[in-house]
């Protein structure tokens, strides 16, 4: 083969890999619970990217950029879905609500919890195992994956709404540097715009993930560097040694160098180049693998 239709090969593979479907879906079609108003920043949607039918495993991920509760990071987003679509699973980023936009907990939580309910509901439509769906976060995203993680149920048996009668319990979560805690460790702005101003001792205490973890937590991987300025390390190994101690499966890999945010490792929008990624993406892989949601 020439290199030129080499070249040409290749990038169509790569194009035909996933199917952005352009789907955008509004969470509550009616309108979030304790929404302040109609527009963009009090809608929660989840954007859908799906595998290429001769690639798709079932999984799919239900993935919750990064930014503080202040803003959505596109890179811990869009750019985590391709990656994932690539491999099989199916990804759904969450546009969640935020503090900057005069929302706090419980708002969050309600939305990822939705999210993934609704994405279970959805699986005969999406050709989904519904027993393959996880969560992934990112710095405060990753905040919010470890809340549901670990703050979970059954779902509501009685509800008119088919969606609310799904479980909300990931099958596994992926955590990368996360914000776990909302102690001493914990990221000061994250904290503010979840929790507001002056939040109770008691309501720090339900939102340290660390303290909430059981033997029901789904299995986790997660990965941190040691020079995170941002989020002190601590809040990873503070959530796997919970892990451990509940005897939950886990992977957990804390790398010498890498500041905050840094995503799949490689330039940032557009497909992600797999030879420029950092290599929590292969050590990720290989466990995602492990528990059948990549072949």
């Amino acid at each position: 083969m020439k290199p030129l239709l080499l070249v040409c090969t290749l990038i169509i593979a790569a194009m035909n890999s996933y199917s952005e479907t352009n789907q955008i879906i509004p969470l509550w079609p009616e309108g979030a619970p304790g929404a302040l108003g109609n527009n963009s920043n009090d809608i929660p949607t989840l954007t859908c990217y799906l595998p290429a039918t001769n690639i798709a495993t079932g999984a799919a991920m239900v993935i919750l950029p990064g930014g503080g509760y202040a803003h959505l990071a596109d890179h811990e987003g869009r750019d985590f879905a391709l990656w994932l679509a690539d491999h099989g699973i199916a990804g759904f980023v969450l546009k969640y609500r935020l503090g900057s936009s005069g929302y706090h907990h419980p708002a969050m939580i309600q939305d990822a919890s939705r999210a993934l309910r609704l994405v279970r509901s959805k699986s005969a439509e999406w050709n989904l195992d519904a027993r393959h769906i996880g969560i992934m976060g990112s710095s405060a995203g990753g905040h919010l994956a470890s809340t549901l993680l670990t703050h979970f149920d059954s779902g509501n048996a009685t509800s008119a709404d088919a969606i609310e009668r799904q479980s909300s319990r990931p099958d596994l979560g992926i955590l990368c540097y996360p914000v776990i805690t909302m102690e001493e460790k914990t990221h000061g702005g994250s904290k503010k715009n979840l929790l507001g101003e002056n939040p109770s001792p008691a309501l720090i205490e339900e939102l340290s993930n660390e303290k909430h973890v059981t033997h029901e937590t789904p299995p986790c991987f997660l990965f941190h560097t040691a020079e995170d300025k941002t989020v002190d390390v601590k809040n990873s190994l503070d959530f796997a040694d919970a892990l451990h101690r509940a005897g939950v499966l886990f992977d957990l890999h804390i790398y010498q160098h890498g500041g905050h945010g840094m995503g799949l490792g490689g330039p940032r929008g557009g497909h992600p180049d797999p030879s420029l990624m950092h290599p929590w993406t292969v050590d990720c892989l290989f466990w995602l693998k492990q528990l059948g949601f990549v072949k």
